[in-house]
């Protein structure tokens, strides 16, 4: 079999943690190169990823005609100027989240791999969680009946600030609205479709922050509402999901498995519960169907990050469509300006004619 062969720019926690032990579970990816300058991203890469060529260069990949797909695991700020160069030296490329700073610069990527005929795709990693897999499927299943409200959190506990880190600055794309945020706003789409309006309450709360800490953002849907909500001072554990119906209730705490384990530095291809959830953190069902109280747990799905990768490799191989769609990410990045738009005129901001794949 011929390898589609990967270039990843980033051995910072992105690229270690979320994109090269997960590419790894792919047959049909080879890491070939990682830029690295840092000694212990290098003694890492050697101990785990002999085959794959250290590099201090983004230029060593985008000129390297062997490699097939780039992978930018960069700062938020450099995923525009790599990807866009990663395209015009006519690479497939796979952005982290979040796609973009600017719904702008995420049209012109859109633009430029469709003119050069690349797969371009964005790492919404949360379609390929368990919690969202198991919420996906109790909706359209139907037994809640309508729904008219759904809330979404995004939790972290972290009341100091890390030093040095570019995420703790005010900088465009930092702080959590656009790293967790856009998980849920996503999600919402696929969940949902494009919303009518859109509010947002973004706040700056622990003591010597710059950067958003804390988001409340509202989706409206006809008949229905959304709720996201993320913060860094949720101690306790809060719910992931909760959906209320004509029917009942659907609730869900705990979280997806993948990222905990990744962390503590283990590989997907090595463990054959990967993305198995812990029975104590399944979701509930507490419905009111045919005059009799229904309570049942519902077993979480599998979650897998390799499928994503895999269907990376198989839209570029001609095999199937990609699922994560450029256009899609496009519209995560425009109803994050919408959101920051709210915020600074405190009103409901029409979301009608701005959205361009839903």
């Amino acid at each position: 079999m011929n390898k589609i062969r990967v270039g990843l720019i980033g051995f910072g926690i992105s690229g270690q943690v979320f994109h090269a032990p997960v590419m790894r579970s792919v047959a049909e990816l080879e890491l070939v190169k990682v830029t690295a300058r840092k000694e212990e991203q290098k003694a890492i890469l050697r101990a785990k990823y002999p085959q794959a060529q250290i590099v201090e260069s983004a230029e060593d990949i985008f000129t390297d005609e062997e490699i097939d797909l780039v992978v930018v695991a960069t700062s938020n700020d450099m995923h525009y100027p790599f990807a866009k160069r990663a395209l015009e030296a006519g690479k497939h490329v796979v952005v982290e989240k979040p796609f973009t700073n600017t719904a702008e610069q995420a049209d012109e990527l859109v633009q430029l791999a469709a003119q050069k005929g690349k797969i371009l795709s964005v790492y919404h990693n949360y379609r390929f969680h368990s919690d969202y897999r198991t919420l996906q499927e109790v909706i359209n299943e139907g037994r809640l009946g309508t729904i008219y409200n759904v809330e979404m959190r995004f939790d972290r506990f972290r009341n100091f600030l890390r030093p040095n880190a570019w995420r703790e600055e005010n900088l465009p794309g930092s702080g959590i609205f656009y790293d967790l945020g856009a998980h849920g706003i996503d999600l919402s789409l696929q969940l949902f479709g494009k919303p009518e309006a859109i509010f947002a309450d973004l706040a700056v709360q622990r003591p010597g922050a710059r950067a958003i800490d804390n988001f409340d953002v509202l989706l409206y849907y006809p008949n229905m509402r959304v709720s996201i909500k993320g913060s860094m001072l949720a101690k306790e554990p809060t719910q992931r999901f909760m959906v209320f119906g004509l029917n009942g209730n659907f609730t869900k705490f705990g979280t997806d498995p993948q990222e905990v384990l990744l962390r503590a530095g283990h590989f997907p291809d090595e463990d054959p519960n990967w993305g198995k959830e812990s029975t104590d953190i399944y979701g509930k069902l507490n419905l009111l169907l045919e005059d009799r109280d229904i309570e049942e747990i519902v077993p979480s799905k599998i979650g897998s990050y390799p499928d994503y990768y895999q269907n990376v490799a198989d839209a570029i191989l001609g095999k199937s469509p990609l699922i994560v769609k450029p256009e899609q990410a496009r519209d995560v990045i425009k109803l994050i300006e919408l959101g920051y738009q709210s915020q600074e005129e405190r009103r409901v901001i029409p979301v009608q004619g701005q959205l361009i794949s839903y």
